[in-house]
């Protein structure tokens, strides 16, 4: 077995089929990589029912991320398995005013080819920079029996500029071969950017670029690359505080056979993409759109945020970091006790939600400060030397005071500790940060998770 592009390099020249034969193509969606049989198992006994099974068993092609957020998340079913995601670069070097890192907002195809690998659905950078793809396999029988296989990986690369509400899906059309008998060639392929659910259901989007339509294989092989853009003006949605629009972008690849062959098997891929959002509000970054209000707020994708902390020596925000890995890893050696403590923000299962809500937010900080008071005395702050950090933090809705606004949640079920002024002061400037650069918005439809690195 080997990976579809390996398949083909190993076959015999293109040639075309004979006409007057029953020409038939068998065509099939794969995740990018997926092992197929070679032509010469294809033409042994149970060649054709090994590509068959490989197909039933991949995983279903119309899959949102693990990951997904949002009124999205519940639109169809999620894939079983993380995203990959780009490696972490952590540093110590001490900085004039700590800050998180400037979220990726670009990717090339290699990028995506490396990131994709040859069993993750998924890629992204961050909530500005993802891709996704799939093969696309067809074999070519005359008379009943194997005599050729043709192939195509399409991927989608989706990145948003800062500040934008323009989101460009680059699609790249790769690994487009024809070997043995076939009439690939003349194929034709139709490539569609469908928007099949929006929330508000009534939003309307401006589209752009320079989408082909149908065009054959062979003209497809020359073109390779081309891109649509999708924007949605503020004033079209609701949350509270924010101006939210959602929805589900579904790169569509539709396959029709030459007028005399007949094609049996995946007639079309719909691949879902990360679900793209939209946002506007008071509290995020490009609140008046430079006074256009046209352009106010920006676009993202609906996926869990990720706010790393470091352990690793020099690191400003260290002791914060040390706080939450305990809180992570050893919760029964926290502040206040409760048996069985499992604090949020650890999974995408779990993350902490964002609250802009200056009341709630202090009153996560009165309930955290109680129990600082509790457990290390009145002077816990020696003389305001230090101070009551707390987690989940105090500008989220799992904060201290949880159990006060909902009586199903866990009481207790947070940790804190106090810590030196200056070492509460770098991880609340990063926290602050991580929500400015990567626009986490209030409330339940958005969220995201902490990671321990070092």
């Amino acid at each position: 077995m080997g990976t579809a592009v390996a398949l083909l390099s190993a076959m015999p020249s293109i040639a075309q089929a004979d006409a007057s034969a029953d020409l038939e193509v068998e065509s099939y969606v794969l995740p990018i990589g997926s092992a197929v049989p070679s032509l010469e198992e294809l033409q042994s006994e149970d060649g054709m029912e090994r590509l068959r099974d490989t197909a039933r068993d991949a995983e279903p092609i119309a899959q949102l991320p693990y990951e997904t957020v949002g009124p999205a998340a519940a639109y169809a079913q999620r894939a079983t398995q993380p995203s990959r995601t780009a490696p972490v670069e952590s540093t110590a070097s001490p900085t004039p005013m700590i800050a998180a890192p400037e979220p990726a907002r670009t990717m090339t195809l290699d990028e995506c080819k490396k990131g994709l690998g040859t069993t993750n659905k998924f890629y992204f950078t961050s909530r500005f920079a993802a891709c996704s793809g799939a093969s696309f396999v067809q074999t070519w029988l005359v008379n009943g029996r194997p005599s050729g296989v043709s192939m195509f990986n399409v991927r989608v690369v989706g990145t948003i500029a800062k500040n934008s509400r323009t989101i460009n899906f680059k699609y790249y059309f790769t690994e487009m071969e024809s070997q043995g008998t076939t009439e690939a060639p003349a194929m034709k392929i139709g490539t569609k950017g469908k928007i099949p659910n929006s929330w508000p259901s009534t939003v309307r989007y401006t589209r752009g670029g320079n989408m082909p339509g149908t065009k054959t294989f062979a003209e497809l092989k020359v073109l390779r690359s081309f891109d649509e853009t999708v924007n949605a003006k503020p004033g079209q949605g609701s949350q509270g505080s924010t101006d939210l629009i959602a929805a589900i972008y579904q790169p569509s690849i539709t396959i029709t056979p030459p007028p005399n062959a007949q094609l049996t098997g995946d007639l079309k891929g719909d691949l879902f993409f990360l679900p793209p959002r939209w946002d506007a509000a008071k509290y995020l970054a490009n609140s008046t759109g430079g006074g256009n209000p046209d352009k106010r707020g920006a676009a993202s994708f609906a996926y869990i945020g990720m706010l790393n902390y470091s352990t690793k020596a020099g690191a400003e925000e260290r002791a914060v970091a040390q706080h939450i890995k305990t809180a992570f890893t050893k919760p029964q050696d926290t502040k206040p006790y409760m048996s069985a403590k499992k604090v949020p923000g650890q999974t995408p299962d779990l993350p902490l939600h964002r609250t802009v809500n200056k009341t709630r937010k202090d009153d996560n900080r009165k309930a955290a400060v109680k129990q600082c008071k509790r457990y290390w005395g009145a002077n816990y702050t020696q003389g305001g030397a230090r101070e009551c950090d707390e987690y989940p933090f105090a500008t989220t809705y799992e904060g201290a005071a949880e159990h006060d606004y909902d009586a199903d949640a866990k009481k207790f079920n947070f940790s804190v500790k106090p810590i030196a002024k200056e070492d509460n002061g770098a991880g609340g400037s990063l926290l602050l940060s991580f929500y400015a650069k990567n626009r986490v918005i209030d409330g339940m439809e958005d969220g995201f998770i902490v990671k321990i690195v070092s």
